[in-house]
């Protein structure tokens, strides 16, 4: 295990140091993520929505 002194150090410089610029492919990919979701659940009704969410719920309890 290293030492907790060199992770804080490597987790203070990675969150201080700018960071690398985004490719347009990520760009445009994380827009349509961001859309994607919005755009699902406006065409599902509430009861799919209900049912979606509940399977999700399932599948992360099932991990522990």
């Amino acid at each position: 295990m290293a030492d907790l002194n060199q992770m804080a150090y490597r987790i203070v410089k990675e969150s201080t140091e700018p960071q690398e610029p985004e490719t347009p492919a990520q760009v445009s990919g994380r827009k349509g993520g961001q859309k994607g979701g919005r755009a699902t659940a406006a065409k599902l009704s509430p009861q799919e929505r209900s049912e979606n969410a509940r399977k999700a719920a399932q599948a992360r309890w099932a991990r522990h």
